[in-house]
């Protein structure tokens, strides 16, 4: 069994995958994060939040598989935010990595952060994670396991116990947001602020 096993466990315990994925490593243009925070999004027809809910498109279809891609889409016409495939291919399951620490390539990460006020900061977000590591749509389906793309995952010193992960309801969906598959390290300052989701309310005229 290699070290990247848990990625094609079926899809539909995506969230285990995404307790895994916590202490991993990730390392693209100098600059190496040790993801501290990560929220599991299922596949066809389970849930509504994913991108894959209504099938395969242009956009998702990296989505479906082989596990270990980079699913990357653009948010606010500006941003980008990373997933981690994982599960059996032909069933749509990722993992969006949310946070991390800053491991190494502090000076670069903070060239490309400059407005961060602090280094905990630097990652503190999907959109400022990926800025750190310098990663744009085209890192969209490349590896991070076979050495062929611009990231590369690599397994942690140390596992996060169990006991040492937090779970509570995803950020930033208007579906199913209340699922809690965001998974976190418990008391580590670079996990990002939480916003509940508030339902926006039509005006009466």
């Amino acid at each position: 069994m290699d070290d990247y096993s848990w990625l094609r466990i079926p899809a539909s315990e995506v969230d285990r995958a995404a307790r895994d994925l916590l202490g991993w490593r990730l390392a693209a243009n100098g600059v190496t994060v040790r993801l501290t925070e990560v929220e599991a999004y299922s596949g066809l027809g389970q849930d509504p939040a994913s991108h894959a809910h209504r099938g395969v498109t242009g956009r998702n279809e990296v989505m479906f598989g082989p596990a270990g891609m980079l699913y990357v889409y653009q948010i606010y016409g500006m941003h980008f935010c990373a997933n981690v495939v994982c599960g059996e291919a032909g069933v749509a399951a990722a993992v969006l990595l949310r946070a991390g620490e800053v491991v190494e390539g502090l000076a670069a990460a903070r060239s490309r952060r400059p407005a961060a006020r602090t280094d905990r900061d630097l990652a503190a977000g999907p959109a400022k994670l990926m800025q750190v590591l310098a990663l744009d749509r085209r890192a969209n389906a490349t590896s991070v396991v076979d050495g062929t793309g611009p990231a590369t995952l690599a397994p942690p010193e140390r596992p996060v116990p169990a006991g040492g992960i937090a779970a509570g309801p995803r950020v930033g969906v208007t579906s199913a947001h209340d699922v809690p598959w965001r998974f976190w390290v418990a008391g580590d300052p670079t996990v990002s602020a939480y916003r509940r989701h508030t339902a926006r309310v039509r005006g009466v005229k």
